[in-house]
């Protein structure tokens, strides 16, 4: 069960929501329908992590970390990510999101295309980014969310964020559907909100759909009821990524029962100089069965050190 599930989260749910349902899926039922025991045997509770939050009102793919593999969490903190949002023009609201109170009178607005994309190029490529103040990100150890919903200012420096897309889908007076193709770190909200400023009109995000995370696409997501259902038929195991398919990025070094007893003893263990794949930093140790015992990191030619060993 070391791996990712990629759950379609759905609206109204926090990512920690999400977390403590699929742990109660992957844990709470007889182990027999993730195999290895008998039927009528209790699972064990299962670690489960996330490789990154949605905000409530947002729905798509959510990667969530399972057993082992939720040491591998910290390769995923710069994940790229798309999105598709709709952002509605005409008044701001407090969190950039619908779900917030609105800043001043709403307005009744009509986006002009080509005034839009002028706006629009200030938000592609690389530039200063404020998060909103109601975010995950932390001040003085605390949330900003926390600290936002007791009326407590909240002001967080601008971080550097990379827009690689952004691209108008369609225009309905007041509405805008936009995709984005960005670095981890943006905030969809934060450039609704900022386009509003731009345009002198305001504005908020209504709608964000993440359509991937990294390497985890829509197309891999599995909703509730449908993880649901493959536990009670036995067959949750055909919705895990297994951590040997993680990180594609990093080429893999087939090992043997004897080095890999070694690497679990945090023994450097060598790559071929005769492998197909260029020199990389990080390489994954993985057995011929196809179990991924650990993440290497070079420190000498050919030579790595388990840097996360499953």
């Amino acid at each position: 069960m070391d791996g990712v599930i990629v759950v379609d989260k759905p609206e109204g749910w926090t990512s920690h929501d999400v977390v403590g349902k699929v742990r109660g899926i992957v844990s709470g039922k007889p182990r027999s329908i993730i195999g290895g025991t008998p039927r009528g045997a209790r699972a064990a509770k299962t670690k489960v992590g996330h490789l990154g939050t949605l905000d409530p009102i947002a729905t798509g793919v959510l990667p969530l970390v399972i057993g082992h593999a939720t040491r591998l969490a910290q390769f995923y903190t710069h994940s790229e990510k798309i999105y598709e949002g709709l952002v509605r023009f005409g008044w701001a609201t407090n969190t950039y999101d619908r779900a917030g109170s609105p800043l001043g009178e709403r307005r009744e607005f009509r986006i002009d295309a080509e005034e839009l994309e002028r706006h629009l190029e200030k938000f592609r490529g690389t530039f200063m980014q404020t998060p909103p103040p109601v975010s995950a990100k932390k001040v003085d150890g605390r949330r900003s969310y926390e600290l936002a919903r007791k009326d407590i200012a909240v002001e967080l420096a601008p971080v550097a964020v990379q827009v690689y897309e952004l691209t108008v889908l369609a225009i309905d007076g007041a509405d805008v559907r936009l995709r984005a193709h960005c670095s981890g770190g943006t905030y969809i909200r934060s450039i609704a909100h900022s386009l509003g400023q731009s345009l002198g009109c305001g504005a908020h995000l209504s709608e964000l759909r993440r359509l991937a995370s990294g390497e985890f696409k829509i197309e891999q997501a599995r909703t509730i009821a449908q993880l649901e259902s493959l536990a009670a038929d036995g067959q949750l195991i055909d919705a895990i990524v297994p951590a040997s398919q993680m990180m594609p990025g990093f080429p893999s070094v087939f090992v043997d029962d004897l080095t890999a007893a070694q690497i679990r003893t945090g023994r450097n263990f060598p790559a071929s100089p005769f492998r197909a794949q260029p020199a990389s930093q990080y390489v994954k140790a993985v057995t011929r069965e196809g179990r991924l015992v650990a993440v290497g990191e070079a420190v000498l030619p050919n030579v790595y050190h388990p840097l996360v060993v499953l």
